[in-house]
């Protein structure tokens, strides 16, 4: 197999990262101790499957059972959470380090350096460990993401005013899932135990906001059965993702094109009972007074989404005055057209961001490194009396669970103000 030069100027880096971390840890070990075999163990087994996940890639990629394995995602995440308790642990390091050259070179042209000693003083013990219980706080809250956290589900209750809300809807229960995306998904029964919560709020209507698969259809076949469980009084509504989009060739996304593979899918939702909107409208009725819920494709600001949203489409056959509920799964959608809308859209839901599945989330503090690339990446937005609100998802994607930001189920209840 041919390796490419950058891969391996990338393996080297890997190596010397994590030799370092070994120095680092093995000047708190005495020689021969069981930790420092222990941790030598576990490096090497570690060395092996990086190496099977580099040079047998090809191999994986061409059985797609085999690629989809969620057994597979689950060992790559704790790779990725080893690495990640090994980087804090080397930043700290690495600035005790720096210390100690420092230290070394006043000492060395200060002429106070007695003869015979090191330029460099030894590493402090206490600093060293310091520095690995800190970098064991990440590492337990990653591997407590990859085994419980992205199941944890949270329903958040939202309650919502509006002056211009139909009386007959007074209370009306909206029930918003997002982000299933069934190909990361590795348990039926946490998966039912979600759906059950959902239930649980008896909800006039469930609105999911896209992404239900990562790149294929055939991804959401186990667990159609379960989502065909949720019950609603007036309907379950559903828009497509971004990642609805990716078992298709760009070329072919578009509305009407490569029919095979969209009725096989479309026909997907059906069984699950929900009704897909692409660029639609629907009027919900309830004595004598309606709402409408609209669904709009995919539309994202970033150069690589694609951007089949049509909201005049989705509008032409709304008034002025009527109440609506958008699905639109990015919330860029938001600001880039909902907002500058000459027709007023009393409510947008979104997902697409994830709240990136990391992050901390409490009464009167929120961060997530998602903020950085959406400027509305969790929770409710309102400008010009129109509420936008992002939703966490319910699945995940890549990495394979979740820290700090648990999955959500959001219950929104409309109220008169």
């Amino acid at each position: 197999m041919r390796i490419s030069i950058g891969l391996l100027i990338f393996i080297s880096i890997l190596l010397l990262f994590d030799l370092y971390v070994y120095l680092g840890l093995k000047s708190v070990f005495s020689e021969g101790s069981r930790s420092l075999r222990i941790y030598q163990i576990v490096y090497i087994l570690s060395g092996i499957f990086i190496y099977y996940c580099f040079f047998k890639a090809n191999e994986i990629a061409g059985n797609r059972e085999a690629f989809r394995s969620t057994t597979i995602n689950f060992y790559i995440g704790i790779v990725f959470t080893a690495f990640v308790a090994k980087f804090v642990f080397l930043s700290l390091m690495f600035l005790q380090d720096a210390g100690r050259v420092l230290y070394g070179c006043v000492d060395y042209f200060s002429g106070s350096k007695e003869a015979g000693s090191g330029f460099l003083p030894g590493r402090r013990r206490f600093l060293t460990l310091a520095a690995a219980g800190i970098a064991a706080i990440p590492f337990a809250g990653m591997l407590y993401g990859i085994t419980k956290g992205k199941y944890r589900y949270t329903v958040n209750k939202v309650k919502l005013s509006f002056k211009d809300l139909p009386k007959a809807f007074e209370g009306f229960k909206i029930v918003q899932i997002s982000d299933i995306h069934a190909g990361s998904l590795d348990s039926k029964e946490d998966v039912a135990r979600g759906v059950q919560m959902i239930n649980d709020e008896s909800p006039d209507v469930i609105l999911f906001t896209g992404d239900l698969v990562n790149s294929d259809k055939e991804e959401i076949n186990p667990f159609i059965d379960i989502f065909e469980k949720l019950k609603a009084r007036h309907g379950k509504f559903s828009v497509l993702g971004n990642h609805d989009y990716y078992g298709v060739p760009r070329s072919e996304r578009e509305e009407g094109k490569n029919t095979v593979y969209w009725e096989d899918f479309f026909r997907k939702y059906e069984a699950m009972g929900f009704q897909l909107m692409n660029n639609e409208s629907q009027r919900i009725e309830k004595d004598g007074e309606h709402i409408n819920i609209l669904g709009v494709e995919n539309w994202g600001g970033g150069r690589w989404f694609p951007k089949l949203g049509d909201l005049d489409k989705t509008l032409e056959n709304i008034n002025d005055d009527e109440f609506c509920v958008l699905m639109s799964h990015d919330p860029s959608h938001w600001d880039e057209k909902v907002l500058p809308h000459n027709k007023h859209i009393h409510l947008t839901l979104s997902g697409h961001t994830h709240g990136f599945q990391f992050g901390v989330n409490l009464p009167g503090f929120k961060w997530s490194p998602a903020q950085y690339r959406y400027p509305r990446w969790m929770g409710l937005y309102k400008e010009a009396e129109q509420y936008l609100y992002v939703n966490r998802g319910f699945g995940f994607l890549a990495f394979p669970g979740r820290v700090g930001m648990w999955p959500e189920i959001t219950v929104l209840e409309l109220v008169s103000a």
